[in-house]
């Protein structure tokens, strides 16, 4: 399976900063999922560059998109614009699970503009830029995510089976198939 972390960073991108926040989301992801391949990549608060990352590793089979930054109030905070030209569906219960954990020890946590959701079976998430709000909005969703990508790669598995439809039995009523 791949798994692909995208830090969005203006500071980091420039060599300002060093990236804290996606290094901890790998090592986290790591944990969960050791046997993955976890591919990563940084870029500036660019709505386009963003967008083009996250359509790559869809188009090469990531399974999981997450992008660290840029989902702030600041006006280059882009990341959920990005996402949401990208995605077919939204997440929204990831987003509202993370900004509500966030909130019992920080409640700025409810200023933050993360989404989530799907293009096609792969599952996007924007996480805070902070390496704290990172690893804790990730660590508060990673059951969910993980069942997500169980749903998700079920799906995927009955739409590439030779001989049938586009859309399996379960799959195009909605038994079955949401999560």
């Amino acid at each position: 399976m791949m798994l692909a972390v995208l830090t969005v960073s203006d500071r980091c991108s420039r060599g300002m900063a060093t990236d804290t926040a996606g290094p901890a989301v790998v090592a986290l992801l790591s944990q969960h999922w050791p046997a993955a391949e976890v591919r990563t990549s940084l870029v500036a608060d660019d709505e386009e560059a963003i967008a083009a990352h996250i359509e790559k590793w869809i188009s090469e089979g990531a399974a999981l998109v997450l992008t660290v930054g840029g989902t702030g109030m600041g006006p280059r905070d882009r990341t959920p614009e990005a996402t949401r030209r990208v995605i077919d569906r939204e997440a929204p219960g990831l987003a509202e699970a993370m900004r509500f954990h966030g909130s019992q020890a920080n409640p700025f946590a409810w200023l933050s503009r993360g989404v989530a959701g799907l293009k096609g079976s792969t599952l996007i998430v924007n996480l805070p830029g902070s390496k704290r709000g990172a690893v804790e909005s990730l660590s508060a969703i990673a059951t969910l995510v993980k069942h997500g990508l169980d749903v998700a790669a079920a799906v995927r598995r009955i739409r590439e089976r030779p001989g049938t439809r586009e859309q399996g039995p379960g799959i195009r009523d909605g038994r079955g198939a949401g999560f």
